[in-house]
Formats: structure tokens, sequence, C-alpha cells
């Protein structure tokens, strides 16, 4: 059953309590002592399309926004080819505190953080998840029973592919996180391709 705007508010006013105080996790120290903020997400709570990235990086930390440095501006631009604008869709990640060095997350800190965004998907109720990243890719499809299908990024970028939900049907989309852009032009130019498939969702 669908929730009010209000209490899609007020459930994810209670997930951004938790993280405030989740010492349970082997980030919160560090968040601490670097005066870090976890990063809950950032956009409309009755969106049709979800991003679901891997963690937090140093800016997002500092400003408890995702993806608002280099990889941002990428993602940005992504919306911006498909005229949407970031109010538009809700954007968060599997792991809500920054990994020192920005290293990759770990399957632990994945498994303690993704109840969180289970949580935030079931509020939402979005008709798409399009994962960016390896990482984000791999716990989005297994945990809605296509672990079957799961392989490399490489080659799955880009495909659709239909999960069942407690809210009903859903596609998944992986993409390429959006840092890969900033290595490689070409890799950009796979990105902004894969994203003119999310134009169908748009209502």
């Amino acid at each position: 059953m669908a929730l009010t705007l209000e209490e899609r508010f007020e459930e994810m006013k209670k997930i951004r309590d938790e993280l405030l105080h989740f010492k349970e996790s082997p980030l919160y120290e560090y968040r601490v002592q670097n005066k870090y903020f976890p990063v809950v997400g950032e956009g409309s709570h009755v969106a049709n399309i979800m991003f679901v990235g891997e963690a937090p990086g140093e800016n997002e930390a500092l400003t408890a926004r995702p993806f608002c440095g280099k990889s941002g501006k990428v993602l940005d631009d992504m919306l911006e080819s498909i005229k949407l604008n970031r109010s538009d869709v809700y954007i968060t990640n599997i792991v809500k505190d920054r990994p020192p060095e920005n290293r990759d997350p770990t399957e632990g800190e994945i498994k303690l953080y993704a109840p969180y965004l289970d949580r935030q998907i079931n509020i939402i109720q979005p008709k798409v998840i399009a994962t960016l990243g390896r990482y984000s890719m791999s716990y989005i499809m297994n945990h809605f029973g296509l672990g079957t299908q799961v392989g490399q990024i490489s080659a799955l970028h880009g495909k659709e592919f239909v999960a069942k939900t407690g809210y009903g049907s859903a596609t998944i989309i992986p993409l390429y996180h959006p840092a890969v852009a900033l290595y490689t032009g070409g890799n950009k130019d796979t990105l902004l391709n894969d994203f003119q498939i999310l134009k169908k969702y748009i209502s």
C-alpha cells in the first residue's frame, strides 16, 4: 500500500535519525572523527526513478548530499540529457557513511546498511531502480531474485530486468557509476546512451 507524502517524509526522517546514531557501524567512529554526516539520500519521495550508488565520498559526507562532487556533475549532465531534474528522482547509496580513503564498501558494510536502503525502496516504491556501479547492481539484483542473471557490469549495463517487489513489479537497470566517465571519455558516451533508456519511464 502506498504511503501518503507526509508518511513517506516521516519514515525517511526515522531512517535519518537512526543513521545519525548508528554506532553498530564500523564507519561510525570514522564519521565522528572527521565531522562527517551520514548521507541518507535526496530527491522526490514519490519518484518513478530511484538511483542507487555504492557509498558516499568526502564531498558527500561533508554535505550530507549524495553525488555532489565530480561524479555528481556527471550524473547531473546525464539527467539533463533526458530532461530530468534531481528533484524529479531519488538518489541514494547502499552504504550511507563514507568508507576511509573512498575505498570500495565491504561485503559486511553492505549487509549492515542494506536494510535502510530496502526501507527507502519500500517508502518510495519506484517503477525503476537504476543502479550506479557493480556493488549496487549486485546487491539490488540479488535482493530482488535476479541473482542468476548477475554478471559483469560491462555485459549488463543498459539492460532492463523486471523484478517482483513487495509493492508490485519494478524494472532494474544497471548503469556504470558516473565516476567511470571521469577517466575515459568513451565511458561517458556509453553512460549517455544507457540513460536514454530511462526516457520511457518519465511520466
